[in-house]
């Protein structure tokens, strides 16, 4: 029997899940120690150019795109379980390994390596979530999951902004390592047979289908699928323009903040605070209304932040950095909520470790040329002229999403036939 038909009808009680969820809670809260020490270090302290900073994206990019589709297929022909627990237990010893690097030349390696292992973490940690809820509870499972991802850039920038002051940054990539290693043990504590009969079962009819007919597979039907690939383009499009600017935090606030390192910090926990506000209005919304209108919203918000950072001058206070920030969060937490729940919703619980796969491969392949070129244009025409830029071409982009929304995005009621006859073409195709 699943784990998730024993739970009732709240999420939080049940346990499997919430072990697995607090190992995943543990890991991005070391995450964004991990990620704040980085940029203030490379940034800060190496005084690293914009195009160098550029190159931190790209090698964490790089293995999306090269393994991204094929760790979904991977994520859904193993034990899901198992392949979280290696991923955890590789990325603590990689995260040691990075807190000894002396200088560039070793960061972006190791950087590479420590991305490789998360192209697997990711599908798994998703196909897995799928295989313990249930469908009506899919929304407060990605909120949740949302709260997470949101509540560490409160948290984990804050908490480390103070350790800044009085230590390294590499006390805070110690930290990360050491929760990395909490995630591995709290999953320890969750069993195989906890996991669910249903997710075994079909583990089972998955391991004897082929590897490179998987991948055919799950390629195949997001390109079938109206919905999924409309998603995907327009999460493309409005990636390519967001990561331009994405890693030039650092070289917009060494202008106006030179003095002030915990600046970017108070940026990113604003950005966490707007965003668990709109999570939680999220999820008391009705789940029935249309993606186009939530995702072109959430690019507009981004877009008018990115536009305002852009206009701030050097000495600026906390305060407007903060109103930023929180309205960046609204954008953020919209954007990414709605994506994530429509990849869930519209896709076959057997395929959804091949579909967060191939979104792995599609978003990193943007990460590679995208910063560096942004990279190149900072160094020319400067930080501040290039967010507001941006941010204008983000804002549209969101604008031209909510008005073809209807078109890019059908009601559910039109494409539910479509969904379930993709989902017996797989299956008939398996068989």
């Amino acid at each position: 029997m699943n784990a998730s038909t024993q739970a009732g009808t709240s999420l939080l009680k049940n346990k499997v899940y919430m072990r697995v969820y607090s190992a995943f809670a543990t890991a991005t809260f070391g995450d964004w120690f991990d990620t704040l020490a980085i940029q203030v270090l490379v940034g800060y302290r190496w005084q690293a150019s914009p195009l160098m900073l550029a190159l931190i994206p790209v090698s964490i990019a790089l293995p999306g795109i090269l393994l991204g589709s094929f760790a979904g297929v991977v994520a859904d022909r193993l034990n899901k379980l198992k392949l979280m627990r290696m991923c955890d237990l590789l990325t603590a010893l990689l995260t040691v390994f990075v807190l000894f690097a002396p200088s560039m030349v070793w960061l972006l390696p190791l950087l590479m390596l420590r991305a490789a292992i998360s192209t697997l973490n990711v599908p798994a940690q998703q196909s897995m979530t799928r295989s313990l809820v249930r469908e009506d509870q899919l929304l407060q499972a990605t909120s949740l999951n949302g709260i997470v991802n949101q509540g560490s850039k409160i948290a984990g920038p804050l908490l480390g902004g103070f350790a800044l002051t009085v230590l390294t940054p590499q006390w805070c990539i110690l930290i990360n390592a050491c929760l990395r290693g909490c995630s591995y043990l709290l999953l320890l504590t969750v069993k195989n047979n906890e996991v669910g009969q249903v997710s075994s079962d079909q583990d089972d009819k998955e391991e004897q289908v082929p590897l490179r007919t998987m991948w055919k597979e799950g390629w195949g039907f997001m390109l079938r699928s109206r919905l999924l690939l409309n998603s995907m383009l327009f999460g493309l499009i409005g990636a390519l323009a967001i990561q331009m600017i994405d890693f030039q935090f650092t070289s917009l606030f060494r202008i106006i903040a030179p003095a002030e390192e915990s600046m970017l910090g108070w940026l990113v926990a604003a950005t966490g605070v707007g965003a668990i506000f709109m999570i939680m209005v999220m999820n008391k919304m009705n789940r029935g209304t249309g993606y186009g209108w939530k995702l072109g919203t959430g690019y507009a918000l981004i877009g008018i932040s990115v536009g305002g950072l852009g206009l701030l001058q050097p000495g600026v206070t906390s305060l407007p950095v903060l109103l930023l920030g929180f309205v960046l969060g609204l954008g953020n937490g919209m954007f990414m909520i709605t994506f994530n729940y429509c990849l869930q919703k519209e896709t076959p619980p057997h395929m959804t470790g091949r579909v967060f796969g191939i979104q792995s491969t599609i978003l990193s392949g943007v990460m590679i040329g995208a910063p560096l070129l942004g990279g190149m244009l900072v160094q020319a025409a400067g930080p501040s002229r290039i967010f507001f830029n941006f941010g204008i071409v983000i804002a549209l982009i969101g604008v031209l999403g909510i008005a073809f929304g209807r078109v890019l995005w059908p009601k559910e009621k039109e494409m539910t036939d479509s969904i379930a006859e993709q989902s017996v073409k797989v299956k008939v195709m398996e068989t």
